[in-house]
This record gives C-alpha cells, sequence and structure tokens, in this order.
C-alpha cells in the first residue's frame, strides 16, 4: 500500500487533513471567548440572570472546543518535524521565534486564566472573574496575531535574509516579518470570519430552540444577539475581503488569476467568471459564463483596465486552478448568504416578527454550520492558491518536505484519519449534545471542577456547596 504513491502529495493532503480539522475550532473559540466576554459584561452590569445563564451555557461548549482546539494544534508541531524537515530547517529561524512569542503571550495568558473563568465563579469576585474572561478573550485573539503574522510571511515574505546555509533570518529587525505587506488585512479578514462563525452557531443555536418554543426567553436572547452580529458584521467582512483581494492582487497575482479563473490575459478589460469548469490540461474554462468586464472594475476600479492571466507566468509557477476556483465561490456565495441571513433579520426585526417569522429561523438553523465551511473554503483558497511555494516565491513546496519514503507518509496519515475522526467525532457529538439542550434559568457551572489543583485544596468553596453549586447569590 502507498509504495507507488506520491510522497510529497501525502504530505501536502495529511497537512491539509489535520490543518483543516484544527482550523474550525480556533475561529469558533475566539468568536466564543469575546461572546462570553460580552455576556458577563452585560450580566454585570444590567444584574439580569440571563445574561448569566448564557455565558455559563456557552461556557461549557467553549470548554470543550477549546480544549480540542489546543490537543489538534499541537499536532501541527509533529508535522513540521517529520513530514516538513527541510522548511523548518530554513525558514526556522523566522518560523520559530514567532510561534514562540505566541507560546509566550498568548497561550500562557490563555491558560493561566482558564481555570479561574472556568472554575472560579464561586471562588473568586465577581471583578477578578470578568477579568479572567476577558483576558482568555485577549489571549484568543493575542494567539491569532502570531499565528497570521507567520502565515502571512509564509504569503507575502519581507524583512528576510538568506545566511549561506540558506536559511531565511531576520535583516532589519522583526517589525517587517511580523508587519509584512498582507498581515493587517489577513488578520481582520480572519478575525471577522471567526465573529461569524461563532455568531451563525449562537443564532443556529437559538432559533433551533425557538422552533420548539417561541417564547423561550433564553433562546430569543440568543438568537436576537447573533442576528445582530450577522446584520452588522457580514457587509464589513464584504469590504475587508474585497481589500484583502486587492491586496492580494498587488503581491500574488498569479493566485487572483487562479481564483478568478482567467487562463489567458484580457489587455481591454477582463470579464468576472461566474461559472466555469476549468481545464488545466488545456488551460483553457469551459462552459464559462461570465459578465463583460466587470473583473477588471471590481479588481482595478476600471472595466477597461488590462488583467494579466496565468498564460503571463511561467508554467512551473503556475497554482492549480481547480480546487482555489471552487473554493472561493463557495466562500463568497456562503458570505452572500450571511449577508441575506442578516438583512432579513433586520426586516424581521424592524416589523416586530423576529421571532414569529419560522421561515428566518428555519433559514439560520440551516447557516449554522456555514462559517465553519467558509473559513475551511477560504484557508483552502489562501494555502492552496500559494503553491507552488511554501514560502512565496522563494521556496518551492517540493524542495520543503522531509525524504521520507511514501509508505511511512501514507501510513501516518492513515493513524491520523482514524484517530481524527475517532476523538473529534466524538467531541463534535458531545457539543451537538450540549446545543440541543435549551439553557435554563440558573444554569449551573461547568461540572467536574477540579477539587484539589497545583497542591491548594479550596476548601472553603467545597464545604458551602462545591464548585458545581448552583445557589445564586443574593443579589443575582
Amino acid at each position: 500500500m502507498f509504495h507507488d504513491a506520491d510522497a510529497l502529495l501525502l504530505a501536502r493532503i495529511q497537512f491539509g487533513f489535520t490543518v483543516s480539522f484544527h482550523f474550525i475550532f480556533p475561529a469558533f473559540s475566539i468568536g466564543l471567548a469575546s461572546f462570553l466576554a460580552v455576556l458577563e459584561a452585560l450580566w454585570l452590569k444590567t444584574g439580569k440572570t440571563i445574561y448569566l445563564d448564557l455565558f455559563k451555557y456557552w461556557l461549557k461548549i467553549f470548554a470543550v472546543v477549546f480544549a480540542m482546539g489546543v490537543v489538534s494544534g499541537i499536532v501541527m508541531a509533529y508535522q513540521f518535524g517529520s513530514n516538513w524537515a527541510v522548511f523548518s530547517d530554513k525558514a526556522g529561524p523566522i518560523i520559530g521565534p514567532l510561534m514562540a512569542y505566541e507560546v509566550l503571550t498568548a497561550f500562557f495568558l490563555e491558560a493561566g486564566f482558564l481555570g479561574v473563568m472556568l472554575f472560579g465563579m464561586q471562588k473568586v469576585g465577581r471583578r477578578l472573574h470578568f477579568f479572567a474572561t476577558l483576558m482568555v478573550a485577549v489571549g484568543t485573539a493575542i494567539s491569532a496575531f502570531w499565528i497570521l503574522s507567520v502565515n502571512s510571511w509564509m504569503q507575502t515574505p519581507s524583512g528576510y535574509a538568506i545566511n549561506p546555509e540558506g536559511q531565511f533570518v531576520p535583516a532589519d529587525g522583526w517589525l517587517p516579518i511580523i508587519f509584512n505587506p498582507s498581515f493587517p488585512y489577513r488578520l481582520v479578514h480572519t478575525v471577522i470570519a471567526a465573529y461569524l462563525t461563532t455568531a451563525l452557531m449562537v443564532g443556529a443555536v437559538g432559533a433551533w430552540h425557538l422552533l420548539r418554543d417561541s417564547t423561550h426567553q433564553h433562546a430569543r436572547k440568543m438568537f436576537s444577539m447573533a442576528m445582530w452580529m450577522a446584520a452588522l458584521v457580514a457587509p464589513v467582512q464584504i469590504f475587508v475581503g474585497d481589500q484583502h483581494g486587492l491586496n492580494t492582487l498587488e503581491h500574488q497575482p498569479a493566485k487572483i488569476m487562479a481564483m478568478e479563473g482567467h487562463y489567458q490575459s484580457h489587455p481591454d478589460g477582463a470579464p468576472l467568471l461566474l461559472f466555469g469548469i476549468p481545464n488545466d490540461a488545456e488551460q483553457r474554462m469551459e462552459h464559462a459564463i461570465e459578465i463583460p468586464k466587470l473583473g477588471s472594475l471590481i479588481l482595478k476600479h476600471d472595466p477597461d483596465a488590462p488583467l494579466a492571466g496565468l498564460d503571463s507566468i511561467a508554467p512551473e509557477n503556475r497554482p492549480p486552478v481547480k480546487v482555489v476556483f471552487w473554493t472561493f465561490r463557495i466562500m463568497v456565495g456562503l458570505g452572500l448568504l450571511m449577508f441575506a441571513l442578516g438583512a432579513w433579520s433586520l426586516l424581521a426585526r424592524a416589523r416586530h416578527k423576529l421571532y414569529e417569522w419560522r421561515g428566518l429561523q428555519r433559514f439560520a438553523v440551516w447557516m449554522g454550520p456555514s462559517g465553519f465551511i467558509a473559513v475551511i473554503a477560504g484557508w483552502m483558497t489562501t494555502e492552496i492558491g500559494r503553491q507552488p511555494f511554501t514560502v512565496y516565491g522563494l521556496l518551492r513546496t517540493a524542495d520543503s518536505a522531509s525524504p521520507l519514503a511514501a509508505p511511512a507518509v501514507g501510513a501516518s496519515l492513515v493513524a491520523f484519519v482514524v484517530v481524527y475522526f475517532a476523538v473529534f467525532g466524538m467531541g463534535s457529538w458531545y457539543l451537538l449534545k450540549l446545543m440541543s439542550r435549551p439553557p435554563h434559568p440558573h444554569e449551573s457551572d461547568p461540572p467536574n471542577a477540579p477539587a484539589h489543583a497545583a497542591g491548594i485544596t479550596p476548601g472553603p468553596a467545597l464545604a458551602a456547596g462545591g464548585p458545581s453549586s448552583t445557589k445564586e447569590r443574593p443579589h443575582d
């Protein structure tokens, strides 16, 4: 088995498979951490226990999502050392410190306050607990900052030199490396995507329970908050995505050509290809449905502006079009549906029908997973569109892989597939089980709070009812 397979292709499939699994959990936890901070802030400000109930309900879900994100992320480091050792050696002096900054700042911040956030509601004061929740939310954002800085540098490398050993090393300090040309656009686009992903999931859960009981106050509050988020943020995301595309056209034009499906150059203005079947072998688009001049109008704000195609790039440097063309359309299509959901909710709200229009609620339920699909489609567009390079224009993917035989890579790929579907399949089933139950008044704390940690036993708290106590404080 795998004796005749391509080791490089298997290594790429393995990395893509594990990253796709991993990516959905941080995307959810980044948005969920901020949502929890907002809920706790509203509870502290208004004193309304409905916000505390929702906080405790989503806190249990956050704990599972965060844990699966950490576990699935550890595998990335393993693969850098096993399948991509050449890349790790050459780019390590740049990538290594940035990843270390992520651990030193974000992960330590998250880990330091996560225990207080999960189990400290009955052990510390309200303000200190809110501070812990806020720090976890800030930590997830800082983590996104460093990870996206790394990825952006691989897309648009800057501030580097190459030493005699062929390694990328800092040339003019770290700022040009961290704040490379595509970093601001990629960071904003990804973080907003995480917020939208969370809003759609919260909205779907709220809508699901509203369809069963339209008077359920907690479901109403969840649904209303999520629809506000979709209505306000989806248009912003479309604008940010457009700016990100213009930046990509400037720094990675081949990726834009693949996304748009332009095999040939258009000296008198490029059309916008709505549909087509890419034919990489013959370098042409079959059954194309296009709008004349609109491609140049969107990308260069001039319908007659010339737009180069893949025929202007050496064949060995062209990215594959098929996957990039379709994943880009999946992402954009879902983004337009998110915009439609937000606009529909505004109309329903204006007519005081937000909790009565069953069609809107069913649409929100169907849109629940759309954020996850969109972020994976967007990630595939970005990463496959960068091919055939790991460090754009400088280090080829074929020159980045470890000299491993196909059976070795294939065996670890099979092991990952089996373990991931077993472990994360059960985790996802448990998440759905948690979300299938509606939040209740006096929602309980997360279960299984530690009775003994770091040599300290929280005796007084346990004596007063334990960490799982559901007793409300008098002023709640």
